[in-house]
């Protein structure tokens, strides 16, 4: 089978560069051997959000201090003002409205309560521009009763700390407290599931209704559609009070929608989408890669003009740890993976963590290597790249957005 490109991993940063490059007339395919991160999305997506424990105001500003080998680095501030512009609309063509700006961060709130800085952040979820403009008034926090992946008392601590009145309470209908007969069965998705079918929705907005009588603000858990956005749009319209949502602990409904409408997108452009595979190899003549093969296809080989690999970290095995060495399985790219083991980690859970930082070395247009020569039609996008530490930085879906269509534009100028 032959393809203009084919691009290896289905998460965030595979579906942005697959979209991009589809939208312009390319045959793709992209290869996924599972499920996404997206699936622990928080709601928001980040850019540059610290450096250390300092907050960062304007990310854009603060590349000049990276490291040279971090994929903002490589692309310079100019170019990440602009793919992060282009991000912005890319996602509001598909209807995901988000509000936010490259060049001034603001804060979301975790589902543990702290405040934390993003770049972007979905339609309805929590977002305030600073912490002198949090002006929620007398705020209900309200859970569904049983739910346990979402904690009103962290966030209600997160945000007394800052001034807010803040006051806690569950709520509940008929049909989710079925759910409840099985613990493992009360999950957002299941909640959002339940929620779409009848008239579920509109029983528990009118019982929301009661319990937020009085109140300037209601918080709730976004678990109101996996399938589309309907049901916020109903809970928005009809209650009375100022409604903010905030994303519960894995899996987040937000981010099922989200992969889903993305992959829906780039299957409707003309996609091809492999769910379910790996790929194990790939045959290289000089410093071209010519063709790769999958566990499910084993011997037929597919065949691109150009390659990108999103394989991801350590997370979802783009990146695998042996005893005394690091890797990336595929094709033995060269990894960045200093010192000897004791040397990967810090003892300490909070400090940085160096093995973070580990990842496939690339040239300056993010062709990785093989032994020190890059492989000129191969494209290495996302966490998978080396120098950024995305947990720490709060940059990951800012570098796999942005590379992927880097690397999308750097292919259609090919």
């Amino acid at each position: 089978m032959r393809f203009d490109t084919i691009i290896i991993g289905g998460g965030l940063a595979g579906l942005v560069a697959g979209i991009k490059l589809t939208s312009e007339g390319q045959k793709c395919a992209i290869i996924s051997s599972g499920q996404s991160a997206l699936h622990f999305f928080s709601g928001s997506f980040d850019l540059l959000g610290y450096n250390g424990t300092n907050e960062i105001d304007n990310p854009i500003e603060a590349i000049a201090g990276l490291d040279a080998k971090h994929p903002y680095a490589k692309l310079g501030a100019s170019t990440v003002a602009a793919l992060a512009n282009e991000a912005k609309d890319f996602f509001a063509s598909m209807g995901v409205r988000l509000y936010g700006d490259a060049s001034a961060n603001h804060y979301r709130i975790s589902p543990t309560g702290e405040l934390r800085k993003t770049w972007l952040t979905l339609d309805k979820h929590f977002a305030c521009d600073s912490l002198e403009s949090l002006s929620l008034g007398k705020t209900l926090i309200l859970n569904i009763d049983g739910f346990l992946d979402f904690h009103p008392h962290f966030l209600s601590d997160g945000l007394k700390r800052q001034g807010v009145d803040c006051h806690v309470a569950s709520v509940t209908i008929e049909e989710l407290q079925r759910l409840r007969t099985s613990p493992t069965e009360m999950r957002s998705a299941n909640i959002a599931k339940v929620l779409h079918k009848d008239d579920a929705i509109v029983r528990l907005t009118e019982k929301i209704a009661e319990k937020s009588q009085g109140f300037d603000t209601v918080i709730l858990p976004s678990v109101f559609g996996i399938y589309d956005s309907l049901m916020e749009n109903y809970l928005v319209e009809r209650l009375k009070c100022n409604v903010k949502l905030v994303s519960t602990f894995p899996p987040s409904a937000p981010g099922i929608r989200l992969q889903m409408a993305l992959k829906q997108r780039f299957q409707n452009l003309g996609g091809v989408y492999m769910l379910g595979d790996m790929v194990t190899n790939g045959h290289l003549e000089g410093n071209r890669l010519m063709d790769i093969h999958t566990a499910n296809h084993k011997d037929i080989p597919f065949e691109a003009d150009n390659f990108i690999i999103a394989t991801g970290s350590f997370f979802s095995h783009g990146l695998q740890a042996h005893l005394n060495s690091i890797c990336e399985p595929i094709f033995n790219l060269d990894v960045t993976a200093s010192g000897e083991r004791q040397q990967w980690f810090d003892q300490n859970v909070f400090e940085t963590q160096p093995y973070m930082s580990f990842g496939v070395v690339t040239d300056s247009d993010f062709h990785p290597q093989i032994e020190g020569q890059s492989v000129e039609n191969l494209y290495a996008v996302g966490s998978l790249l080396e120098s950024a530490n995305c947990l720490k930085e709060a940059s990951g879906a800012g570098v796999s957005i942005l590379t992927a269509l880097n690397a999308a534009h750097n292919i259609l100028k090919r």
